[in-house]
């Protein structure tokens, strides 16, 4: 007996990469949600309220995970172009 020829999927593939990807966009929600861990005046930096302090911060952390898991989905995308056209050749 053979084994089925292989379907192409129509349905979103979830990948290591794009779970990674995910997860850096899921932290600073995450972050920003759980208010009772940064709803505190101490420790203050050069005289700003950590509640402040530690929201602008995630203002930066989050861009760069931004940036992290745009280049990841990019790179996984491109890969897959390139599988996708030489296997057509």
């Amino acid at each position: 007996m053979s084994e089925p020829a292989e379907t192409p999927r129509s349905g979103p593939i979830v990948t290591p990469t794009r779970v990674v990807a995910g997860l850096c966009l899921l932290a600073p929600f995450v972050a920003m949600l759980w208010v009772s861990s940064y709803a505190k005046v101490e420790p203050t930096l050069i005289g700003i309220p950590f509640f402040y302090w530690y929201q602008m911060l995630w203002v930066l952390i989050s861009t760069a995970l931004t940036m992290i898991a745009y280049k990841l989905v990019q790179r996984e995308q491109r890969e897959l172009r390139a599988r996708k056209g030489g296997a057509s050749k």
